[in-house]
């Protein structure tokens, strides 16, 4: 299956809960979410009953929505996490957290992990200095992530530097707001990583 590019807010309505994928809308409560709170279609706001096999499918497109990766990405990445040792959902989830296009929005650099992953493949972001295009690129604690020096005065840049002041920046990267840059400080604790996910659901639907 394709990443999807379509209306994102279908997404966020489909799920009944925001990922996060408007950004600055969603902030202003302007959201489609916010003034259509049920499902998109003609039945949307049908209650459905749904399976326990339709609860750990609903988990794991949330969670592939919202971080923007593909069927075949979001496998590899699950096989990696059952490979290492300790819990499997906490490992998928500091597994998909590393990703270059994901700190680059944990950062505050983009609004949304669409804008980051945009921001990752037209070349303005570096890491340790050096151009990096590759969203699914895996960072290793104490990288640094820059905006690379023409693109920082970006107006959508600064913009969601911004929002920062109301959303405010993950634990585990320590930034410096007015060089555009960051660093990858540490892995995240579970706990720390507030999405709206139940990975155990993942689990049982991939252990099938």
């Amino acid at each position: 299956m394709a990443r999807y590019r379509g209306p994102v807010e279908k997404i966020e309505r489909r799920f009944g809960v925001s990922l996060n994928l408007k950004g600055e809308r969603r902030l202003a409560g302007k959201s489609a979410l916010d003034k259509r709170p049920y499902g998109p279609g003609q039945h949307g706001q049908r209650r459905k009953k749904v399976s326990e096999y339709g609860l750990q499918l609903n988990e794991k497109q949330k969670a592939k929505f919202m971080y923007g990766v593909s069927e075949k990405q979001f496998r590899a990445l699950f096989a990696e996490a059952k490979r290492r040792e300790g819990n499997t959902g906490t490992n998928l989830i500091t597994l998909i957290e590393q990703r270059l296009d994901n700190l680059v929005y944990r950062m505050g650099f983009a609004s949304t992990r669409r804008f980051a992953r945009q921001l990752v493949t037209h070349g303005h972001i570096l890491v340790d200095g050096k151009k990096l295009d590759i969203p699914s690129y895996r960072v290793k604690p104490g990288q640094k992530i820059e905006v690379r020096e023409s693109s920082k005065q970006n107006a959508q840049i600064q913009r969601a530097i911004e929002l920062t002041n109301q959303t405010g920046l993950a634990p585990w990267v320590d930034i410096d707001a007015d060089k555009v840059f960051g660093i990858f400080t540490r892995l995240p604790e579970r706990e720390e990583v507030v999405i709206p996910v139940e990975e155990r659901l993942i689990v049982e639907l991939y252990s099938k």
